[in-house]
């Protein structure tokens, strides 16, 4: 949905792809945010993210959102290639709040990527500091509508001890839904009230579209876009509480691609000083993801950096 493939993936040292929105199926999925969910593969390395993707791509008539747009065999895209390859890189990524070890891996990945021959230049997309609060504002208005299907009776939990039907609704809702899950829709249901739908839920929907002609311009220059894929590396058990700031903004670098629905892929690019994995984040066209898989291929069999064991 904001990067729930790429963040794992990023924290576990392992691979993980975000295909175009529509690209693959989402019949069978429980709907949070509809605009911008979308399956894809973790997998242990880009290979086996290659042949994944070729078993669950293209169109199926059980997802009325699903592209007949064809594809490739993204294995024949397994090779070492990345020279003329124009990649982008947002200044805006280089100014974020970075762990300093993040950072020092995003430049040795931006290195090793020009050694390889490829085009690296930086450039501006600002409109960033837009990203998380559209995300959240549309996404939730989402959730809070498509959760209300879960109401004890139709789908979803149905509460033992109840009095009437509106006691029903509100165990059944309340006994089922954690506190985050409760937080979205009580947020989203506030967006789209009709005193504050033109405030917040309208111009978010009108920046999204700010958003998306903005990367979308920049992909008529660059091939690839590339990016930290966290501005962290793995939460510590108990470290995080279910209302912390800082684990939001931690969506900064996954969300884009789920606003505008192109796809994006993360790979290992090294480990920070306590042993725990890196992410580097492809971000490229609509419907090409054998260019992102092409890209992190040569990358990967490069750095070597997916070999590396993080720790336990």
């Amino acid at each position: 949905t904001g990067g729930s493939i790429r963040q794992p993936a990023s924290f576990c040292g392992v691979v993980g792809m975000k295909p175009t929105y529509g690209s693959v199926s989402r019949f069978g999925l429980v709907a949070c945010a509809s605009s911008f969910d979308q399956i894809g593969p973790i997998s242990k390395d880009v290979t086996d993210c290659a042949l994944v993707m070729n078993a669950i791509i293209g169109q199926d008539p059980m997802d009325s959102t699903s592209s007949n747009t064809g594809h490739p065999d993204y294995t024949k895209f397994l090779v070492n290639d990345v020279k003329g390859v124009k990649i982008g890189i947002p200044k805006e990524f280089m100014n974020a709040n970075l762990d300093e070890d993040i950072r020092k891996a995003f430049l040795k990945a931006i290195e090793i990527l020009k050694n390889l021959g490829a085009e690296c230049e930086e450039f501006s997309i600002p409109i960033m500091e837009y990203v998380i609060p559209v995300y959240y504002i549309v996404s939730f208005a989402e959730a809070s509508s498509n959760l209300g299907r879960y109401d004890g009776i139709r789908f979803g939990h149905r509460a033992k001890d109840y009095t009437d039907l509106e006691d029903l609704y509100k165990k059944s809702r309340g006994e089922a839904f954690g506190a985050e899950v409760k937080r979205r829709i009580l947020i989203g249901t506030y967006v789209l009230s009709s005193d504050q739908y033109d405030k917040y839920y309208k111009k978010a929907l009108q920046a999204r579209r700010v958003i998306s002609e903005k990367f979308n311009k920049a992909f008529e220059k660059y091939d690839i876009i590339i990016g930290p894929t966290s501005p962290v590396t793995a939460f510590r058990f108990g470290e995080m509480t279910d209302y912390d700031v800082k684990k939001y903004k931690g969506d900064m670098f996954t969300v884009p691609a789920n606003i505008v629905g192109f796809p994006a892929m993360t790979v290992p690019c090294g480990m920070d000083k306590d042993g725990f994995p890196i992410g580097l984040q492809f971000m490229g066209k609509h419907f090409n993801e054998s260019m992102l898989i092409k890209a992190a291929y040569t990358f990967e069999q490069s750095a070597e950096f997916h070999k590396n064991k993080p720790v336990i």
